[in-house]
């Protein structure tokens, strides 16, 4: 290349102007489901504190945190997510807000840690449930277009908050599940099952989501 040819280098991502990254994590692992012995519920979603791993998991995020420059730090209704935060909440100084409608998936009649006894037994119902990629599967559950439209109107509100800032929201493994699949249009459940203390990384422009990045555990 000569002197005189102009030269365009690859340049890094830059969010556009106006946008909001959000630091999706999810929370630690909760307590485990005990056969015939129900989680509390709140608000009829099941409530389970954090695991002692959990408590670790938690830890080892607020250290990966420790150098971002978040504004804000948001956590869902549900006290699995508030335990979550809390590590980070402490050594940023900073106090979380809750946004109620990051809760996860109403789960209906399979509420309070049922589910995952249906799951190991491989119930009809759950084999279904995958076989479709519908929550509303489960009786009384919510749908995946109810689950979807408060999900994305609580990331919209936040992003309304924070223009040109980055957030952190600690949730949970189905709404980061239900945002990714929303934003890239993949099977409903193609997200599902990410590790937890992991964290996705979402740009919130102009009414679009652009993922940046899925289920990083490096800090685990």
């Amino acid at each position: 290349m000569s002197e005189s040819q102009e030269a365009f280098r690859q340049k890094r991502y830059t969010p556009p102007a106006g946008a909001t990254e959000i630091l999706l994590v999810r929370h630690g692992e909760s307590a485990a489901a005990k056969r015939g012995e129900l989680f509390a519920l709140k608000d009829g979603h099941g409530d389970p504190e954090l695991h002692p791993r959990g408590h670790a998991q938690a830890l080892q995020v607020a250290l990966r945190l420790a150098h971002e420059p978040l504004t804000a730090l948001y956590v869902s209704s549900l006290r699995r997510t508030a335990q979550t935060a809390a590590p980070t909440a402490r050594l940023r100084q900073m106090e979380p807000t809750v946004e109620a409608d990051l809760r996860e998936i109403f789960l209906g009649d399979w509420e309070g840690g049922l589910l995952r006894v249906m799951a190991s037994e491989n119930h009809p119902l759950h084999q279904r449930m995958h076989e479709e990629q519908e929550w509303g599967v489960i009786p009384g559950a919510e749908s995946n277009a109810m689950f979807t439209s408060r999900v994305i109107g609580a990331l919209e509100r936040i992003a309304d908050r924070h223009p040109d800032q980055k957030v952190a929201a600690f949730v949970h493994g189905g709404v980061i599940g239900c945002i990714l699949a929303h934003a890239t249009g993949a099977q409903a459940f193609a997200f599902n099952g990410c590790n937890n203390g992991a964290i996705s990384h979402i740009v919130m422009t102009e009414g679009r989501i652009i993922v940046r990045g899925f289920n990083d555990s490096t800090h685990l």
